[in-house]
């Protein structure tokens, strides 16, 4: 039997797709770390790989069609009678009791039965696409709550070492009003600035107190001491390239083309209706009456031949609704394709757009510490005012602050892409989690099997190994 959860498997794509590895200390917790966690701990993972489970039973349901119905019946009566025929009062007590075994199974239904249970497979498949689907949203979340939080935690050092800077600055400024080197304008600058900073801080703070919050809800556990740098997962390198990736595994792709393949046969299910159907049948019964020796079997076999030939206009109705149901899963299957395109190329102008942008903000930053550096300097000499120093400082804050941005938009971007394109999952980032078993179920219950079969027995363990029993 194969078993519901497997280890983690290594295997090699079109697109490799590098694991997330930590820059700093061993004991930092990387983002793979988080993914790993909103994976086991997802309740929407959990409800859907349930709802998949149905959908298995629903092969099974449609199995059941095609196979012997049986049914027992027993049954025990006690009559009492008092007759008055006029020659005197006479009564009578008898006891009667019965038993009976009937059958009926389908001979022939259009092979309507046949194709109910091919459209219940191809429902299964498409449900197996939507709990991928589901797995890329729910990883895709772990990775913005994740970067969020290094956002904020980034945010709020460069807020405190802001207000350490405006700090000195202030106690440079009173030092020199002291010796009449500035003036009460310039130590009120300073003040001001301070004051300013100090706001900042306590935003800074708010914003870690509610990415922390967002980041337990997504990931299902407090965040640990997070490292910054992970690494990022390659792409193609055209956006061509990369919208014919995801129109070959995006989820939602795949999962209506499976609902489509459905609808098909629901349409053949819809016509096979109009046809007759056979069913043989088959009773035995015993009957006695225990006041006495008499008593009966009986055994019945028939055969019977139906069909409906009107239904006020329902039965062609249905063919037509059946048809149109399929028609308006075509119509979706084109938009969400174009929908999946236009992600693609959103997420990799994204990344484009933020790699471009680190990589001028790097020189932004280089050049306004450098700025920062010299007006202090200068301003020390007497060349400088303290606005010169403080709009100074400013400038670097805001670009410090916009390369924090820039890095994070960067892993968002990227990880974005790679869901786009159908890509994101536990398995392929190699994530150390047991990876749930989509067809270890199924496998189980394809067969319809009994409470006491060898299956039944199987599906028991089935069910004791995902804790559903």
């Amino acid at each position: 039997m194969s078993k519901i959860f497997n280890r983690i498997r290594k295997s090699g794509t079109a697109m490799v797709l590098a694991c997330v590895v930590a820059q700093g200390p061993a004991s930092a917790e990387v983002l793979s770390d988080a993914m790993a966690s909103a994976y086991v701990n997802s309740g929407l993972l959990e409800q859907n790989r349930a709802l998949l489970r149905a959908a298995d039973e629903d092969v099974a349901i449609a199995l059941s069609a095609l196979r012997p119905i049986i049914d027992w019946s027993a049954s025990f009566s006690r009559n009492w009678i008092d007759r008055n025929q006029g020659f005197g009062r006479n009564s009578v007590d008898t006891s009667t009791g019965a038993i009976g075994l009937s059958g009926t199974q389908l001979l022939y239904d259009g092979g309507a039965s046949k194709l109910n249970i091919r459209a219940a497979q191809e429902t299964v498949l498409a449900s197996r696409e939507t709990l991928r689907s589901i797995e890329q949203t729910v990883l895709f979340n772990a990775v913005q709550a994740y970067m969020n939080l290094v956002r904020a935690n980034e945010f709020l050092s460069l807020a405190q070492n802001n207000r350490r800077v405006l700090e000195e600055e202030l106690r440079a400024s009173r030092d020199r009003f002291e010796v009449g080197e500035v003036t009460r304008t310039d130590v009120a600058l300073s003040e001001s600035r301070l004051a300013a900073a100090d706001s900042n801080v306590a935003i800074a703070r708010g914003d870690v107190v509610t990415a922390q919050a967002i980041f337990v809800q997504v990931v299902g556990r407090p965040a640990g001491n997070l490292a910054p740098s992970p690494n990022i997962p390659g792409r193609p390198d055209t956006i061509d390239r990369a919208q014919a990736i995801s129109i070959q595994n995006h989820p939602d792709i795949k999962s209506l083309q499976r609902q489509i393949s459905a609808a098909d046969i629901t349409v053949n299910v819809a016509r096979a209706t109009l046809l007759p159907s056979v069913r043989l049948g088959l009773e035995a019964g015993v009957s006695n009456t225990f006041d006495n020796e008499v008593y009966s079997d009986t055994v019945t076999a028939s055969v019977s031949v139906s069909q409906r030939i009107y239904q006020g206009g329902a039965l062609t109705s249905q063919v037509r609704r059946a048809i149109a149901s399929r028609d308006a899963l075509r119509g979706n299957l084109l938009t969400t394709q174009r929908a999946v395109e236009q992600e693609v190329a959103a997420a990799f102008v994204a990344l484009e757009v933020a790699r471009a942008t680190i990589s001028s903000t790097e020189e932004r930053v280089r050049a306004a510490q450098v700025a920062f550096d010299g007006i202090r300097e200068e301003a020390r000499l007497g060349s400088r005012t303290t606005l010169d120093v403080l709009t100074a400082e400013q400038e670097l804050l805001d670009a410090q602050a916009a390369l924090i941005s820039a890095q994070a938009d960067r892993y968002v971007a990227a990880y974005r892409l790679v869901a786009a394109q159908g890509l994101l999952s536990a398995e392929r980032l190699g994530l150390n989690v047991p990876l749930y078993d989509v067809s270890a179920y199924y496998n189980a219950v394809k067969n319809a099997p009994s409470l006491q079969s060898k299956q039944g027995r199987e599906l028991d363990r089935v069910l004791r190994a995902i804790g559903k029993e």
